[in-house]
């Protein structure tokens, strides 16, 4: 590796620390502890004739399976049933549904076999299973918000993402787990790698579902990290993009300024797939090639020394493969980004939220009342303030990030926590959605104690196509394709 492309910031590691997956340690495959996870052995490829076979279907990825069923060599309803099947085998455990469409699921997979037979493609998801966290509204189902009864919901129209997935021809397959509105109280779900561990928040189902291959692709929002730290922690590929990038209609709010819809899938080229149908438009961005990557000392040492370590080793790998590798230093307006967006956060909450609170405030779980209390009482000129030195760091940080094809992070500061009392740490993501830019998460190995580590990439605002063609290149490089125990 030449020495110019390595920063001394990990200069060493390419040779001393292990570039491959962090094998099981002895202990932790002797122990006889609940840590039901085992690595399965990796997918075949695509192309494979073994993807026909029935017990591969649930890890076919979304984009291969829709050429499949445009080619007439896949039924939708097959793949849909292999969906449920895996429902039925696994989410007793997991817990990631919060209700499965199986009536109307079948009867579109039925629509879109039929279609499928006769040459009609709706788009480019015809026949494709997704799942939808349950803070969006679908059209004939409870929108429970992960909320007590009293703010349940049926939604008489889609939100305008799951109505451009009808579109793109999507089977709907029912509602994922999500915190309390969106927020830190927690779900039920549980990490499918080892379900003593939480899966993250608040896109909790839809992370879990997606790993524990019960749909190839599911539907998230983040406000601070609920997206990209529930990818990191299951092992998939989260996805958010510019602030706007696609529509929030139709989704409860948690804060307008800091709400982003994303999505989750086992391949960057599968949210790249989606993410184009849910934009509106494709984003094809240009053909991958080694990138330019920026690289925070500042944000690397937040995390625990193994997760340090695995960063600094991921980007010792990239840099063999022919990235280069530059240390950068985010600016002064950092250090107040995340008291910032917090109180943005309660503000906007609180303002969503004030009418049901003054009539239904002891339904709230804790974490959620304080937040909406919090906000309630916090002065307006505070909320200016706060939105001036958000908005500082945006216009601060963007030269650093446009100078560079994305900046590499850890996504969190550890693998998945123990327990299922809370959901983990979103420091390392919020920033990112406090300024509104799009950022990516890949699983790039697995720990001592077989949970997922993964790293975080963020590009310049506007530049979601080029971030995902930087998060299919590296995703080549690193090669992850182990999956929880089925």
């Amino acid at each position: 590796m030449p020495a110019e492309r390595v920063p001394p910031f990990f200069r060493g590691w390419a040779t001393n620390y292990p570039v491959a997956p962090v094998a099981l340690s002895p202990q932790f495959l002797r122990s006889k502890a609940p840590a039901r996870v085992a690595l399965t052995a990796r997918a075949p490829a695509p192309h494979d004739p073994e993807w026909m076979d029935s017990h591969d279907l649930p890890s076919l990825p979304a984009g291969r399976a829709a050429t499949l069923i445009a080619d007439g060599a896949l039924s939708p309803m097959d793949l849909l049933e292999s969906c449920l099947a895996r429902i039925a085998e696994r989410d007793a455990e997991i817990r990631a549904w919060v209700y499965v469409d199986e009536a109307g699921a079948r009867a579109v997979a039925r629509e879109r076999h039929d279609e499928a037979r006769v040459g009609r493609r709706r788009g480019p998801l015809h026949g494709v299973p997704v799942g939808i966290k349950d803070i969006f509204h679908v059209a004939g189902m409870t929108t429970t918000c992960g909320a007590a009864p009293v703010f349940h919901t049926v939604a008489t129209e889609d939100a305008a993402a799951v109505a451009r997935l009808r579109a793109a021809g999507a089977i709907i397959l029912g509602k994922a787990h999500t915190t309390e509105f969106a927020y830190f109280e927690p779900g039920p779900t549980r990490n499918p790698w080892n379900p003593a561990h939480t899966p993250g928040g608040s896109s909790s189902g839809s992370a879990a579902a997606v790993a524990a291959r019960m749909t190839p692709l599911a539907l998230g929002t983040q406000t601070v990290g609920s997206l990209l730290r529930p990818a990191a922690y299951c092992g998939v590929v989260g996805f958010k993009g510019t602030h706007g990038l696609i529509p929030t209609e139709g989704v409860v709010p948690l804060a307008w300024s800091l709400d982003h819809v994303g999505v989750f899938a086992r391949a960057v080229a599968d949210v790249a797939l989606a993410a184009g149908v849910l934009a509106g438009r494709p984003l094809a961005g240009p053909a991958p090639r080694p990138p330019r990557l920026a690289l925070a000392p500042e944000l690397v040492e937040r995390a625990t020394p193994e997760t340090a370590a695995e960063v600094r080793a991921t980007a010792a790998r990239l840099a063999r493969a022919g990235a280069t590798i530059e240390e950068v230093k985010l600016p002064a307006s950092f250090a107040g980004v995340h008291a910032a967006g917090r109180a943005v956060l309660e503000v906007e909450a609180s303002a969503y939220h004030e009418e049901l609170y003054r009539v239904h405030a002891a339904a709230y779980r804790p974490r959620t009342r304080e937040l909406i209390a919090g906000g309630l009482t916090r002065p307006a000129v505070a909320y200016v303030r706060a939105q001036r030195a958000r908005l500082a760091f945006r216009e601060e940080v963007m030269p650093l990030l446009a100078a560079h094809d994305a900046l590499l992070s850890p996504t969190a500061p550890a693998p998945a926590p123990e327990g299922l009392g809370a959901t983990g740490d979103p420091w390392f993501c919020a920033p990112w959605s406090f300024a509104g830019v799009p950022a990516c998460s890949l699983p790039s190995a697995v720990s001592a104690l077989g949970l997922p580590h993964a790293v975080q990439l963020v590009a310049a605002a506007e530049r979601d196509a080029e971030l995902l063609a930087v998060a299919a290149w590296c995703e080549r490089v690193l090669d992850f394709k182990l999956s929880p125990s089925t």
